[in-house]
């Protein structure tokens, strides 16, 4: 089962394999439902991606070859709200293993924890290049994955009124699933916390579970808070961090995220709010414990290149991790559809294991190593230590929010482009 903001069959989810190694995903799966008679696959994409999505309008619409299969269903959900979407990012496999996270199957997600410049296999279906992209997914397996495959079959239920099939919608809590031999897992046996957002709608009460944990994480913080992040703008969020910041004893707060919006709309729903927000959250650092920074990369004939920051992630201390959809702005907080997954640690592996986690990423955005992140926070601080291990072409730049650039960043109503709940119409139009 595939949940989706958006899908596109034509991508390779390994451009950098050979394509008899790792054929276009369409093909692939029709190749995969043909050699397992049992095998049935459910892709679920939001309707409205055809037209805001990057993937491909015709074959959305009108189907392509591999789709014609009577064990692979692609539907389009228009269970939703009017400007809400359905944003969960989600893979189940057998029941046994699922993936959650920032990443959709679509154009323009794959790239390396590199971030090449110009890696001339970070192209997308036509052959064009795109810029470099950081996602995070997590991927687990056990009794977390059959309860993600209960949510997706829910889903997929409430979206088509149909089951799925039973072999897709089996929920095997055995384990011992189709988890790579090589991929070494950073826990084991941990408890996972599943949050969801929902909209009211037909009928159906709203879910706010994904706001309230990540309020919960940034209140229960001790010493730092770690966010990357594609968006920034809602208000609950910032009031949270606004109160840890003029606390004398608060956490520092180091955020990554996106400085440059890609299209005229987002740049209108999301920057002037984002500006507007960090501005609120300068004013509150009382102690200097903010940093707030995009990731550059070099290009090897000179200057930088910004790193488009897609995922969602949140790392409190070496205590709680936190990995999904949910952006964090308004609308993800009650008008679109979410989920996330958290771990909090319950000992001195899982503790170790968090903070690996958040210092293989600042050490990939820093372009050092994960020992030296380690030492330095230990040494003098997550803010600090990122101040002195900034130091190279490929790094962190700080926002300067002062400097909007664009004269529609200043037009009046841009709050109401990143609505917490759907429009209301009155009547006779509702």
């Amino acid at each position: 089962m595939i949940i989706g903001w958006d899908f596109d069959g034509r991508i390779r989810l390994r451009p950098q394999a050979g394509e008899d190694e790792s054929p276009p995903l369409g093909p692939l799966l029709r190749a995969l439902v043909e050699a397992k008679p049992e095998l049935s696959v459910h892709i679920l994409v939001w309707s409205v991606s055809v037209l805001h999505g990057p993937s491909a309008i015709a074959p959305a619409l009108f189907g392509s070859d591999w789709q014609h299969h009577p064990r692979i269903q692609l539907k389009f959900d228009t269970q939703h709200p009017f400007y809400g979407s359905h944003h969960q990012k989600i893979v189940c496999i057998d029941g046994a293993v699922a993936f959650v996270g920032g990443m959709d199957l679509t154009v323009g997600r794959w790239d390396t924890p590199e971030h090449l410049a110009d890696d001339p296999r970070r192209i997308d279906c036509d052959g064009d290049p795109y810029p470099p992209v950081h996602d995070v997914q997590m991927v687990f397996d056990g009794r977390a994955a059959a309860a993600i495959c209960r949510i997706a079959a829910e889903r997929w239920h409430g979206a088509t009124g149909e089951l799925p099939d039973s072999a897709a919608a089996e929920c095997d809590q055995r384990g011992g699933g189709p988890w790579p031999d090589e991929l070494r897992p950073d826990f084991r046996d941990a408890p996972i916390a599943i949050a969801r957002t929902e909209p009211a709608y037909a009928g159906r009460s709203e879910i706010h579970e994904s706001s309230a944990q990540a309020i919960d994480m940034i209140m229960a913080a001790e010493r730092s808070i770690y966010i990357e992040a594609q968006y920034l703008t809602a208000k609950a969020i910032g009031a949270a961090l606004s109160r840890r910041l003029k606390a004398s004893d608060g956490p520092d707060i180091v955020i990554v995220m996106t400085q440059e919006s890609r299209g005229l709309l987002e740049r209108l729903a999301m920057s002037e709010n984002r500006d507007r927000l960090l501005r609120r959250l300068a004013r509150a650092d009382r102690f200097g414990r903010l940093r707030v920074f995009y990731p550059v990369v070099p290009r090897e004939s000179g200057g930088t290149v910004e790193v488009l920051v897609h995922a969602k992630l949140i790392v409190v201390d070496d205590r709680i991790i936190r990995v999904g959809s949910s952006n964090l702005n308004n609308r993800s907080i009650g008008l679109d559809t979410e989920c996330d997954v958290a771990i909090e640690a319950g000992g001195s592996e899982d503790r170790r294991a968090i903070a690996g986690i958040r210092n293989r990423l600042l050490a990939e955005h820093l372009d050092c190593s994960a020992n030296e992140v380690d030492a330095a926070t230990k040494a003098a601080g997550l803010a600090v230590a990122v101040d002195r291990l900034n130091q190279k072409p490929r790094g962190l730049r700080p926002f300067d929010v002062g400097k909007s650039g664009a004269p529609f960043y200043s037009l009046p109503g841009t709050r109401f482009l990143d609505p917490v709940r759907m429009f209301r119409l009155p009547w006779p139009f509702r």
